[in-house]
């Protein structure tokens, strides 16, 4: 695979512009992040980072949202935005002979955002409809209850979307505020991939967003790691979904790439060990797979499963059993190489788009102070041995670190489990 270095300058007043130029690419992706997210938000006034990523969309100075859409998809393109917990980010992809549209409409909505009531009303009741969407699907809701409850007490732990009660009383002073106060140097950054002009993408940089500065710089407190914690939570749901994991402090690229590697030997792919112990043999769950994730500060290895509420109970000891038989015997033969490149080519086929391009781009340096390459990404999985994903397993796989969140129509049985029966 040919490589496509990352090039990192800035403009005259320090904004960061990272761009990847990816020649006879067909398209072209401009991205703007700002380093604030739901574990930035006041504390009793959450959901403002999301609400305002959906209000700035509907009326800029310049445009108002159906104009918007017209101009975007008449060059081909896609205009959106994403929340998370560290960051927000706001993105426009084109075809590459209209790249400069994207830049435009993503310019102007970053910069020159209304955020007035009318839009902000309308806007709340559409962000309310996807919380209670999100709650109506437990397979999804899973990941948001399992790092609440890991998280319990920190700011990771909040919703990127914050809830109902939080988001019904939020106004348009409330978004113009976190706005002025957050949007703005030193907390943005600038990203562009596919066929770019780099000195053209830093130009637009310098005069867009230069003037914009933040006035308040967030400062985050990391979480103390969770001992063991087990949950359940009524959901109307026939089946139970289940989170099983285990957190992790803050880690440098190499321990982030092994613990990556670990994840996956257990579960990424219909080969893994929870896939083939838990599914396979014995055949005690629908779906099972690993679902690791690193902030900038903490994370955890963990993964999710569904099952009917009779095979909870065994699902979570075959689990258990398999980390704990992994720990004590190590690897098998052949199994390292076959997981890493499993990773390597999701990272491969990855790169082949410019929205994951550009998404990878931006999560590592908002969120690690770095973007690789595809060939350093493919790289740095390569490098990992043996030894190494056997010395993350000894510290991270611990029983008195066993986070287990369950979600459905729990039955007494498993709500009296006694989790620390579990063997890892």
């Amino acid at each position: 695979m040919q490589d496509n270095p990352i090039e990192l300058t800035k403009t005259a007043a320090g904004i960061p512009v990272i761009t990847e130029c990816v020649p006879n690419s067909a398209s072209a992706g401009f991205l703007v992040a700002v380093r604030t997210g739901s574990r930035d938000e006041y504390d009793g006034i959450y959901g403002l980072s999301h609400l305002l990523e959906h209000t700035v969309f509907r009326e800029t100075k310049t445009r108002n949202s159906f104009e918007m859409a017209k101009e975007m998809e008449g060059a081909g393109g896609e205009l959106n935005a994403f929340t998370a917990k560290e960051m927000t980010g706001y993105y426009g992809i084109t075809l590459a002979e209209t790249s400069e549209v994207a830049m435009k409409l993503v310019g102007d909505i970053v910069a020159n955002p209304l955020i007035n009531e009318k839009d902000t009303e309308l806007e709340k009741e559409i962000v309310l409809q996807e919380l209670s969407m999100v709650k109506s699907e437990p397979e999804t809701y899973i990941h948001d209850l399992f790092e609440e409850n890991l998280w319990d007490g920190n700011e990771l732990g909040r919703d990127e979307g914050g809830t109902e009660e939080t988001v019904k009383p939020l106004t348009h002073r409330d978004l113009r505020k976190y706005y002025d106060e957050r949007y703005g140097r030193p907390s943005l950054a600038v990203f562009a991939t596919g066929d770019i002009n780099p000195a053209r993408v830093a130009e637009w940089a310098e005069e867009t967003f230069d003037p914009m500065e933040a006035s308040v710089v967030n400062s985050r407190t990391s979480p103390a790691m969770p001992g063991a914690k087990y949950t359940c939570t009524d959901h109307n749901s026939e089946h139970i979904n289940i989170g099983f994991g285990f957190p992790v402090g803050r880690m440098d690229a190499k321990e982030r790439v092994t613990a990556k590697v670990l994840g996956a030997v257990m579960g990424a792919g219909t080969s893994s060990r929870l896939f083939q112990n838990v599914r396979e043999k014995n055949a005690l769950v629908y779906s099972i797979y690993s679902n690791g994730h690193n902030y900038s500060d903490a994370g955890y290895i963990s993964a999710a499963m569904s099952c009917t509420g009779k095979n909870v109970i065994k699902a979570l000891q075959e689990t258990a059993r398999s980390y704990s038989e992994f720990r004590r015997n190590g690897l098998e033969k052949g199994e390292l190489e076959r997981t890493k490149n499993l990773l390597k080519g999701a990272v491969a086929r990855g790169a082949e788009t410019t929205d994951n391009r550009i998404y990878s781009m931006c999560v590592g340096y908002m969120t690690h102070g770095s973007a690789s390459s595809t060939a350093d990404t493919l790289a740095m999985i390569d490098s990992v041995t043996e030894d190494e994903v056997m010395a993350a397993a000894e510290k991270y796989l611990r029983a008195d670190a066993l986070n287990i969140s369950v979600l459905g129509r729990c039955s007494k049985k498993i709500q009296d489990f006694d989790a620390s029966s579990l063997e890892i």
